[in-house]
């Protein structure tokens, strides 16, 4: 899949922009860390790709190249040429298959291996069951050579670009016990029984492909949530025609403006808007709200929730890749692909880990020489250094936690876009919050409108309706819903002009007005008159504070003083209880006057310390900026287009994803409903992927500083090297998948 990505501009002297693309593709025949490693550095060689990542867990990669029309083929040979085979990404992505696809290979190695271990077992009761010779050949030579066939493959590729690989080390030591095995048989005495290893090889053959068996049926469970959201979309929809008749089309051919009919009990096909009906939709995959949400004419519906028992009509408001579903597809997409910060220590030592781990194992064939243990066993101590050093559960301790957690998340209506935001989140000791619609409900009804000393109410209200008819700010709003519900007709302004963060001016009729906050009223020098009394006490009160003034020749004169209140979110103020138990400080940030910031606050639980007011929409960014100054890690929350540049300087933005879609990109969480319990849930599934994978890199690391010595010193046979280095793949990601439990706590 190839995503367009955003165009850089070369300087004004060149008459072309420079556009990035991004492609995204499967990489068959990963094993280990040192294999990604690999295709990364094959990758970043190809002349116009600027980014490279590779993921082992996924067996993907995502470049972000200058576009070309030769870069895709280039890309894809650069992979092959470096031993790997370029899927697409829907070959790459592990099917929701039977438990046991794929376990013929491992099973057909267990039959074969099963005669050439019982003899050993026979051993330690007494029995003598041993093969004889060509027997033990005729078992153990497919599995090493037909079943084995991968690792000499992959082996040989690692070796022609002068790297190594897990499927070196497990090539090269069965093959030297194998060979062992094959001298000890040929130059034996005649009618002499000598030791043989074939067992030793062939189990361990056996052993990890059991291994990868295993881990390629973990990482389907980790790739679920992925294949649920994609599951989410139907593959028909029933367009309603001119005549009014229904027509089934597939989805991929619905256009933007269709009219879609969805009977009760059907999947909805595309996002739109509600036309015909009411119905109850169930949204809790794309949410996590278990409830679900009635929708009215007028009301948007989301591509892929469940309609409920009733027959609506929706028109289409977005098709392909701008849908809801889609866009949150491509998050969860995006974070499992990325690399967290802390995976470039594990970059760094699987780059030099397979040389490492060579130059070791010769060592202590030299070493058991030197000291005159012989060939025979100075070879076996060297076989059991390659077989249980390889870096499988390296490449998978960080992606397989990540996609674990990502996913869980996703499923609670929590979207994690970038691995990054996940690493930091659970380092946060301070989160910010923007007030409306946020924190509180964000539609501020009007609840005092006051006319100057000889103004006439109606009217006022009539031109301060007409001023804010073209602004979708929630306070304008309120105006023309207070307006209409009087039943007076909201007119057209002329020379309409916002002042961003303080409020409009425009001319109603033969008249020109300003309406906006007191603040703003104060710059320019207004003088409340009559009105200020009334203003006093409203603020005292806590209510937000507009002024409607007239502009005449003898300046601005006030004609109306309106005040605005919210309401909290229901559950807010025990979410940010919650926080705070947690050791977190909370801040609002509120664009009011500070006695409304400060009322609001003191109803949500909030002291007079941990409320920032009179706010200007640019100023938010260099309050994040100063709580960072501080030495604070800092959470960004909130929903607006205002909101962005704040959301951005945060080290962790999440956005309401009841919000403005700038909102969403801005921020590396977004929350998929207005539930400020949502916060402290991400936060805590951060701090358990994290946890999670230091856990997987700590045990990964362990396994592999203590079993080297001890196969280097002779106290681990290959079988048992070969076993612990299975087992050692499984653990990663079964610890890993323990994520899947996590819930949404309430406090």
């Amino acid at each position: 899949m190839i995503h367009p990505m955003t165009t850089s501009t070369i300087p004004s002297t060149a008459a072309s922009a420079s556009a990035s693309a991004t492609l995204d593709l499967g990489v068959g025949g990963m094993t280990c860390a040192s294999c990604v490693s690999r295709v990364e550095k094959a990758l970043k060689k190809v002349p116009g790709v600027q980014e490279a990542t590779v993921n082992l867990a996924t067996e993907s990669a995502r470049v972000v190249y200058a576009a070309s029309a030769q870069m895709d083929a280039q890309i894809r040979r650069a992979v092959r040429n470096a031993g790997y085979e370029p899927l697409a990404m829907e070959e790459a992505m592990p099917e929701d298959l039977s438990p046991w696809a794929g376990f013929a290979p491992v099973a057909i190695g267990l039959l074969l291996s099963a005669p050439l271990v019982v003899p050993m077992l026979g051993d330690l009761l007494g029995k003598h069951w041993m093969l004889p010779a060509w027997q033990q050949f005729l078992l153990a030579t497919p599995v090493q050579f037909i079943l084995g066939a991968r690792f000499y493959k992959a082996g040989w590729h690692a070796l022609k670009a002068l790297t190594g690989n897990m499927d070196l080390l497990v090539a090269i030591g069965t093959s030297a016990g194998w060979g062992l095995s094959m001298w000890l048989w040929l130059s034996a005495e005649p009618d002499t029984m000598p030791h043989l290893y074939f067992e030793a090889s062939a189990v361990v053959v056996t052993l990890v492909l059991l291994g990868k068996w295993l881990e390629a049926r973990a990482k389907r469970q980790t790739t679920a949530a992925i294949r649920a959201l994609h599951a989410l979309r139907p593959e028909i929809a029933h367009v309603l025609q001119a005549g009014g008749e229904e027509a089934d089309l597939p989805v991929a051919e619905v256009l933007l403006g269709d009219r879609l009919v969805v009977r009760p009990g059907e999947r909805i096909p595309m996002d739109g808007l509600l036309q015909e009906g009411q119905t109850q939709v169930d949204e809790s995959m794309l949410t996590g709200e278990p409830l679900p949400v009635t929708k009215q004419p007028g009301d948007k519906l989301t591509g892929g929730s469940i309609n409920g028992d009733g027959r609506v009509v929706l028109q289409v408001s977005a098709v392909g890749s701008e849908s809801v579903l889609a866009q949150i597809i491509r998050l969860v997409e995006d974070a499992q692909a990325a690399k967290a910060p802390i995976q470039r220590l594990v970059d760094q030592v699987s780059a030099v880990f397979v040389p490492v781990v060579l130059v070791i194992a010769l060592a202590t064939l030299l070493g058991w020489l030197f000291v005159g243990a012989g060939v025979e066993a100075a070879l076996i101590h060297a076989v059991a250094v390659l077989v249980i050093a390889c870096p499988c559960a390296l490449g998978l301790a960080t992606p397989a936690a990540i996609m674990a957690g990502t996913g869980v998340a996703a499923k609670n209506g929590i979207l994690i876009k970038d691995a990054q935001a996940l690493e930091l989140a659970h380092k946060v000791d301070t989160v910010a919050f923007d007030k409306t619609g946020t924190l509180t409900v964000g539609r501020p009804r009007l609840v005092a409108f006051m006319a100057a000393t000889g103004a006439d109410e109606a009217e006022q209200l009539a031109v301060a309706a007409s001023l804010q008819s073209g602004s979708e700010h929630p306070l304008a709003r309120a105006v023309v819903a207070a307006a209409q519900e009087r039943g007076m007709t909201v007119a057209q302004p002329d020379g309409l002009r916002a002042v961003p963060g303080r409020g409009s001016e425009g001319e109603v009729g033969v008249r020109s007005y300003l309406i906006g906050s007191l603040r703003w009223m104060d710059e320019l020098g207004v003088d409340l008159g009559a009105l200020a009394p009334q203003a006093q006490r409203l603020q005292g009160d806590g209510a937000t504070l507009a002024l409607l003034v007239e502009r005449t020749t003898q300046g601005l004169s006030p004609r109306a003083l309106m005040a605005f209140a919210d309401e909290p979110k229901a559950g807010a103020k025990e979410a940010l209880a919650a926080l705070r138990a947690r050791g977190i400080r909370i801040v609002m940030i509120s664009g009011d006057n500070q006695g409304a910031a400060l009322a609001m606050g003191a109803r949500l639980g909030l002291s007079a310390d941990e409320v920032m007011a009179e706010v200007l929409p640019g100023d938010k960014a260099a309050k994040v900026a100063a709580l960072k100054a501080g030495g604070h890690t800092v959470v960004m929350v909130g929903d607006g287009v205002n909101d962005a540049p704040a959301l951005a300087a945060a080290d962790v933005g999440m956005a309401m994803g009841t919000g403005t879609d700038v909102a969403m990109h801005a921020a590396g969480i977004t929350l998929m409903r207005g539930d400020v319990a949502l916060v402290a849930g991400a936060l805590d599934i951060s701090h358990r992927t994290v946890m999670k994978i230091r856990q997987n890199l700590f045990w990964a690391f362990a396994y592999n500083v203590a079993g080297i010595p001890l196969a280097a010193l002779g106290f681990l046979s290959p079988v048992v090297a070969g076993a612990a280095m299975a087992l050692s793949s499984v653990s990663v990601i079964s610890n890993a998948l323990l994520l899947k439990r996590w819930r949404l706590r309430r406090d």
